[in-house]
């Protein structure tokens, strides 16, 4: 009743295999990375047990609290919510995106009030005029891109450099909306395919393959640009 969807993860044979023997090998100490997993797991757990009277609006809950500093496991809410019942993706997918955009707020009048000084506290002299930088050029893209990265992308930073560079807030949301509908659109339609296993798939191969996914979603998105540019072209 706490937690069906992690009953149904299919690791009952790795842990069969423990037992059968951990008798003939030498006691090891559990690994740091395994620990984290067995905290995360708990702590999603302990989620999805608060998130169960809220039904449907439990996503965009977290989502919101996730936004607005809270640090929360996003990708596993939101695939378990779409594994149990897929047939609302679109609405999970949706309503985690407002639930993100909103969240922002909180972050957004941080970084408003804050200035200069907040952020610069934050990074070095350098990454500062890096991201100065980009938001000079393409805001929107600056801050739709990040949105759209799993963690570990310094999400929040973007945030509050978007409001320290003073953008304009409307823009702000929209951003922050359109980056997560896709990130979560995606997850949606990984989770329906291969289940929620994809989670941690997809952030071991983002973590070890961080350039080339990088390189990845830049293209995609400049592709994306100059499509869209070409149709404002032709209209005009």
């Amino acid at each position: 009743m706490l937690c069906s969807y992690w009953q149904e993860i299919p690791n009952i044979s790795s842990s069969l295999e423990g037992r059968v023997t951990s008798s003939c090998r030498p006691f090891k100490r559990p690994s740091s990375l395994k620990i984290i997993q067995q905290i995360l797991k708990r702590y999603t757990a302990f989620l999805w047990m608060m998130l169960g009277p809220l039904g449907v609006w439990g996503v965009f809950v977290i989502a919101g609290l996730d936004a607005a500093a809270v640090g929360l496991p996003m990708d596993v809410i939101v695939a378990g919510y779409v594994y149990r019942d897929p047939s609302r993706f679109l609405l999970y997918a949706l309503m985690a995106s407002v639930g993100s955009a909103l969240g922002g707020i909180v972050l957004y009048v941080i970084g408003y009030k804050g200035g200069e000084a907040l952020l610069r506290k934050r990074v070095t002299d350098e990454r500062f005029a890096k991201i100065q930088g980009e938001f000079a050029k393409h805001p929107f893209w600056a801050l739709m891109f990040p949105a759209i990265l799993p963690p570990p992308t310094p999400f929040k930073l973007f945030v509050l450099a978007a409001a320290v560079f003073e953008m304009p807030f409307v823009r702000f949301l929209l951003a922050i909306f359109s980056g997560r509908f896709v990130r979560f659109l995606i997850l949606s339609v990984l989770t329906m395919k291969f289940g929620p296993q994809v989670v941690q798939f997809t952030a071991t191969l983002f973590l070890r393959h961080f350039g080339w996914v990088l390189v990845a979603a830049s293209v995609g998105i400049a592709v994306s640009y100059v499509v869209w540019r070409g149709k404002q072209a032709q209209k005009k």
